[in-house]
């Protein structure tokens, strides 16, 4: 019988309850430049920039976020390692980047 690695152990008669402590993500490296791009799938044609390539944990990506958001006077979120940021003004953050040091490039169309 072939084992199903999306398969885990929840409850055993032989130990009682198994909890399994989680991995921690593991924060991409990226090439040390940061990338800024529109994105408006999913969204009903309202565009967002998504900013990748930050080699930062997620509480810092947080606070980065907050920081961005507050200077644009505009909402966002970070998923998966990315930020987004609800305004379509890239330079923007791309000036707002640039003076926190990171090196910045404008992917896309």
């Amino acid at each position: 019988m072939k084992s199903d690695p999306n398969v885990t152990l929840v409850y055993s008669t032989d130990k009682g309850r198994i909890s399994e402590t989680a991995p921690s993500p593991q924060i991409p490296q990226g090439d040390g430049i940061v990338r800024i791009h529109r994105d408006s799938k999913g969204r009903k044609g309202k565009g967002v920039a998504v900013i990748s390539g930050l080699a930062l944990s997620i509480d810092e990506l947080k606070a980065l976020a907050q920081k961005l958001k507050k200077q644009c006077g505009c909402g966002g979120t970070v998923k998966e390692f990315t930020i987004e940021v609800q305004t379509d003004n890239r330079e923007q953050l791309k000036t707002l980047l640039e003076k926190m040091g990171y090196q910045v490039k404008l992917a896309g169309g």
